[in-house]
Parts: C-alpha cells; structure tokens; sequence
C-alpha cells in the first residue's frame, strides 16, 4: 500500500532527481490502485495545465495495469484500442512515458505515478527515482 507518507518521499525524490538532471520545472502525482489521488505537488514555474497531463499518463497505467512505455508502444501499433480507451475513460489516459505503474515486492500493482514537464523519457526517469526511493518496484 502507498500511503501518504510514501507518497511524499515519491513526490519528493522525483523532483529531486529532476533538479539534479536539470529538467524543466515537473508535476508529480501519486494514485493509489483505483485510481484516486493521494498526492500531487509542482515545481515553481510548472504550468498549471500539468495536473491533468501528470494525471492522465497514471491514471492510464493504473486503469490499464500497462505502463506509459507499453501504452504507447500500443498507440502506436493500434491507434484504434487507445482510442477506444480513451473514450472509455472519458478522455483522461495519456498513452506516454511517465506514466509509471508502482508494484510491491510481490508484483502487485499498488499504485502509479505520473509526471510531466520535460520530455517523457525525462520523466519517466524522475518517477522511476520516486518510486525506487519510497521501497516499491518502478515499472516503466
């Protein structure tokens, strides 16, 4: 379970890793596994329209239990499914890198992380750190 004390050091150690790469400014956010947000944070000149990028790219690697990385490799190979997804989910997931599924140390899936504000491999990268730093298992 991601509790809220876990979600911060996510939060935390990805922007963190973001500063430390020189990223641009990112958005942070940490769902638990039906999807609802336990935490979100930006960084000082992030745009205020990140909530809903941050959110989209978890919240499709939650929903979808595929991370950011493999949504998009789908996008990619079936246009149509993602499509068909995203009007399933009223327009919210966001099929890049960023979106990353967060797993205990049996393989469940507990959680997600999305970040957004620099390239998504960019951030990818960022959430990976959050997540390795708060215990769990980053699946990219």
């Amino acid at each position: 379970m991601i509790t809220i004390r876990k979600a911060r050091t996510i939060i935390k150690k990805a922007l963190e890793k973001g500063a430390e790469m020189e990223l641009k400014p990112l958005s942070v956010i940490v769902l638990d596994p039906g999807g609802h947000v336990l935490a979100f944070e930006r960084s000082d000149g992030s745009a205020p329209g990140r909530f809903a990028i941050a959110h989209g790219k978890a919240y499709g690697s939650v929903m979808l239990g595929m991370a950011g990385t493999a949504q998009m490799a789908r996008a990619e190979q079936q246009a149509y499914f993602m499509a068909a997804v995203n009007g399933a989910y009223g327009g919210q997931v966001v099929p890049v890198p960023g979106g990353v599924l967060v797993r205990d140390k049996k393989a469940n899936v507990i959680g997600a992380v999305g970040v957004t504000g620099d390239v998504s491999d960019h951030d990818a990268i960022a959430a990976v750190a959050g997540i390795e730093a708060a215990g769990f298992v980053a699946e990219i």
